[in-house]
């Protein structure tokens, strides 16, 4: 079985959210990006992986599988039939890494991660400016779209989705986007998209507790 290590609400919301639009059962291992510890058992978490970072997908020969692009190709390459990326030697297979690079790069590290992770001492100002005109490029695209790829959702959909929803505690407000809103709005009306972030959240609360 599959084994994801995971904190709740990071990027690896979008890997739960691919295994539970697949129908993959797989093993959940928190892991706190902080102390780098996993928290079921302790064990230090760079021993799981040096970079110290989510997501982490154990295969079931046990090798490991790190960043959320490829974390995602291969969830979605495991169940072909669902769809949730298109087929080798289809044109659009090259979009789906189109979208997923520029999550991870130009939403994920060049705003997200900067603004929760470093404190904002005037540093923060250049991310803040670009992420405006980052954002334009999204939502120009799904203006007239309803997925990201194709005509059906993939896993980058998933992974813009979790960026979408980080980006109101980061103190950004997605409704001056009005097509980036009526997206987030029906990704979440999914019932994986649900299942997934109900369960992330709650398992939040229980760490804040």
């Amino acid at each position: 079985m599959l084994q994801l290590y995971f904190f709740p609400m990071a990027c690896s919301l979008s890997s739960r959210i691919a295994l539970i639009e697949a129908g993959i059962e797989a093993q959940y291992h928190l892991a706190h990006i902080w102390t780098k510890q996993v928290v079921d058992d302790g064990r230090d978490f760079r021993g799981v992986s040096p970079k110290g970072a989510v997501p982490v997908l154990v295969l079931e020969n046990g090798e490991r599988l790190t960043e959320s692009a490829a974390v995602l190709q291969y969830i979605a390459d495991l169940k072909p039939r669902a769809g949730l990326a298109p087929a080798f030697g289809d044109p659009d297979r090259y979009r789906l890494q189109e979208w997923l690079s520029f999550v991870g790069a130009e939403i994920h590290k060049a705003f997200l991660f900067p603004t929760f992770w470093y404190k904002d001492d005037g540093s923060l100002a250049k991310p803040r400016a670009r992420i405006t005109q980052t954002l334009s490029v999204p939502a120009a695209h799904l203006a007239e779209r309803e997925f990201l790829v194709g005509d059906s959702f993939t896993v980058a959909d998933a992974h813009l989705t979790w960026a979408l929803l980080l980006l109101r505690p980061a103190g950004i407000d997605i409704a001056q986007w009005p097509s980036l809103s009526a997206y987030l709005a029906r990704m979440q009306a999914r019932p994986a998209v649900r299942e997934a972030v109900a369960t992330e959240m709650a398992l939040r609360k229980t760490l804040a507790a």
